[in-house]
C-alpha cells in the first residue's frame, strides 16, 4: 500500500504515518525503486492501535513500548497492567487538578457576581 493509503485507511495524515514511521511505531517501510514507501496491510491496524492507546492516554513512548512487547510476544494481561494502572493514575491527577482548577475559578466567579471581580484589575 502507498503512504497516503494507508493514511486514508488509517483515519491520519500522511505526517503522521512518516512520524510514526520514525518513532517506531510503524517498522520501516519498504521503498519502491522510486524510492515511495509501500506499507503491508498491518500498517493500518497498527496504526489505529496506536491511536487508540494515546487517546485511552498512553504516551507515545508508552504506545511504542506496549506495541514491542506484544511484537515480541511477551505481552499479557498481567505483564501488560501495569501500563494501564499507569495511565488511571495520570487521569485521576488531571481529574483533581481540573476539580481545583474550577474551585478556584468559581470562586472568582462568585465575587464577580457579588461586584468584587478579580479580573477587572484597576477598576471599581
Amino acid at each position: 500500500m502507498k503512504i497516503g493509503q494507508v493514511a486514508n485507511q488509517a483515519g491520519v495524515s500522511i505526517d503522521t504515518v512518516r512520524f510514526y514511521e520514525r518513532r517506531g511505531v510503524l517498522p520501516a517501510a519498504d521503498r519502491r525503486p522510486s524510492g515511495y514507501r509501500v506499507f503491508s496491510e498491518s500498517a493500518v491496524e497498527r496504526i489505529r492501535m496506536a491511536k487508540a492507546l494515546q487517546d485511552m492516554g498512553f504516551t507515545l513512548d508508552e504506545v511504542i513500548d506496549a506495541l514491542h512487547a506484544h511484537d515480541t510476544g511477551d505481552a499479557t494481561c498481567d505483564s501488560e497492567r501495569w501500563r494501564l494502572e499507569g495511565v488511571v493514575d495520570r487521569i485521576d491527577a488531571k481529574i483533581a487538578d481540573l476539580q481545583r482548577a474550577r474551585r478556584h475559578t468559581q470562586g472568582i466567579l462568585e465575587g464577580c457576581r457579588a461586584g468584587q471581580c478579580q479580573l477587572a484589575l484597576g477598576s471599581t
